[in-house]
């Protein structure tokens, strides 16, 4: 029996990650669904036992922000597997605020996690999927890599950075037939922008207060109003198993 092709995916522990691992897994793929905190899995694995063999589905802890845990993971996988063929970076998350408000710890913060966690993780994997000649990195992106918005510039610069990287990333790999693939998501209901804003304080003497409270209420309308995600889900399987795919997927 031919045995599946092996996908490594973070940030699973909701939306975009948790969804993109069983779709994967039904799509043919044996998926390692990467989560910084392993007592967040339930969501994921109820959602598994509804629609996939669970023998296909590996969950283990990693956080993108710590490279040793990401060598190590990345070893136990070839250890095990021999191989890596798809890497979905997912992990990150939306910083709210004004550039002026949000403190230097913040800014570094996001950037940890949606870009040199993102970028740890792929020259992790570069070296493997150089040597087999094959491999697809899928990185989600955002249209906030494209354009900026009032009340998200971490979130915005971070994923232009991401879009940056894997332009000049996408020319590097072209010798090895390694393919570098970028999913933009529009807005979609998932937890990202609830969490994104949960620990922003509104403060009535802040210059920026009247569009913090109309960011607050865009969110808030996201929330309620914005789509399921499943045509990124469907997005991010086309991209990972088309023959030839294209550099970007803006979707929604």
């Amino acid at each position: 029996m031919q045995k599946r092709p092996i996908a490594l995916v973070t940030g699973t522990s909701s939306g975009f990650g948790k969804h993109a691992s069983v779709a994967l897994v039904k799509a043919g793929f044996q998926v390692i669904a990467a989560m910084r905190d392993l007592a967040k899995r339930d969501p994921l694995d109820k959602l598994a036992s509804l629609h996939i063999d669970p023998e296909h589905l590996e969950v283990i802890s990693l956080d993108v922000t710590h490279p040793e845990q990401i060598q190590d993971a990345i070893s136990s996988i070839i250890a095990r597997h021999g191989r890596i063929d798809l890497l979905l970076n997912n992990a990150g998350y939306a910083l709210g605020g004004f550039a002026e408000e949000v403190s230097s710890e913040e800014w570094r913060k996001q950037f940890d996690v949606n870009v040199f966690g993102l970028i740890d993780v792929t020259r992790a994997v570069l070296p493997y999927m150089r040597q087999q000649q094959s491999g697809r990195i899928i990185n989600v992106s955002s249209i906030s890599g494209r354009f900026g918005f009032p009340g998200l510039s971490p979130y915005a610069a971070s994923k232009h950075a991401v879009e940056g990287f894997s332009e000049s990333l996408r020319l590097e790999m072209l010798p090895f037939q390694v393919q570098v693939v970028l999913v933009e998501p529009g807005s979609f209901r998932t937890a990202i922008w609830e969490k994104g804003m949960q620990d922003q304080q509104l403060d009535e003497a802040s210059p920026y207060v009247s569009q913090m409270k109309q960011l607050m209420r865009h969110v808030e309308g996201i929330i309620e109003k914005a789509p399921a995600p499943d045509a990124v889900i469907s997005t991010i399987v086309h991209a990972a198993t088309t023959p030839k795919p294209r550099f970007r997927y803006p979707v929604g």
